[in-house]
């Protein structure tokens, strides 16, 4: 602890090698960010104004994009601004919040995308119980626990992030996660240990639960043509979303905690901002188009403007 010293401001790296390039990739990047904007809130106001897209399904699905603008607004406002700055820095209280928006964004991502195929294993599976299982009541304490526990479980790693004593000031990342800041601490945390492992096997058992109801799904969908239609109209899109979210979450945990530092930093950025990038642009746009309710409301509603 003698080499602690009081740190205010935090410097997150990982845009040196882009210096030559800052506006082009502000540029990308500010597009980026406006598709998603785009895709999401068309996703969320289709949904809202129609009441014949009023059922579970699309409930789970409105929140799951509500929840795409959240986590993003963590990150892309900031890092256009660090783009055009000669120097990236972030306030130690920045930091926690950014990495507390961060992680409860893609925590609740596995709670939706959980509620989405319970709703479909009792679509399927159990349709004769379906209005009494999915009540209005029922989808709203789902909802609830859904925004809820992630955010109590990110809480709890936050305020057990350390926020004095640290031994160096820099993140090696283009944002903030708590992991990284309590690697800068002078002193080993328990909770660095015990609040991660509880997470990553409470959310273990969301995985579990998404297949087994797959496990079911399939087994009673291979039985008849229409269980065949059903599965591959809104099974398959929640199967894709969910492959897509899980696949660059654990790329990005993976290659920060045994990654290579050889690799080049632009291939290290991308990395870490694929989950930020790829899930929000990807789910709307996938249920969208797959989504025969949701594809020709919209449709509706693009052809009825362009005709005015």
């Amino acid at each position: 602890m003698h080499n602690a010293s009081v740190i205010t401001m935090l410097t997150l790296s990982g845009l040196g090698e882009m210096a030559n390039h800052r506006l082009l990739l502000f540029v990308l990047t500010f597009l980026c960010y406006c598709v998603i904007w785009l895709v999401n809130v068309t996703i969320i106001v289709t949904i809202i104004i129609d009441k014949n897209l009023h059922g579970p399904m699309y409930i789970f699905l409105c929140t799951l994009c509500i929840n795409s603008l959240y986590g993003t607004a963590g990150f892309y406002p900031k890092f256009l601004k660090d783009i055009l700055s000669t120097a990236q820095v972030i306030s130690l209280t920045g930091c926690l919040a950014q990495g507390f928006v961060l992680h409860s964004s893609a925590c609740a991502d596995f709670s939706f995308l959980a509620l989405m195929a319970y709703d479909r294993y009792v679509a399927i599976c159990r349709p004769l119980s379906y209005h009494s299982v999915m009540t209005k009541r029922k989808i709203i304490i789902f909802v609830f626990f859904a925004w809820l526990i992630p955010l109590y479980l990110v809480f709890m790693g936050s305020i057990t992030t350390p926020t004095s004593g640290f031994c160096g000031s820099h993140i090696p990342k283009v944002y903030c996660v708590n992991y990284l800041v309590h690697n800068i601490a002078c002193t080993v945390s328990l909770a660095k240990v015990i609040i991660p492992a509880f997470n990553y096997t409470f959310y273990f058992c969301h995985f579990l639960l998404i297949f087994w109801s797959y496990l079911y799904l399939i087994k009673t969908c291979k039985t008849s043509k229409e269980g065949r239609r059903k599965f591959m109209q809104t099974c398959v899109p929640h199967l894709v979303c969910l492959l897509t979210v899980t696949g660059c979450l654990l790329f990005d945990l993976l290659y920060m905690r045994f990654g290579s530092k050889e690799i080049s930093q632009n291939l290290r950025n991308f990395m870490a901002i694929e989950f930020l990038l790829i899930p929000p642009i990807a789910n709307p746009i996938i249920y969208g188009f797959k989504l025969t309710k949701i594809r020709n409301r919209i449709f509706q509603y693009v052809s009825g403007i362009v005709s005015q």
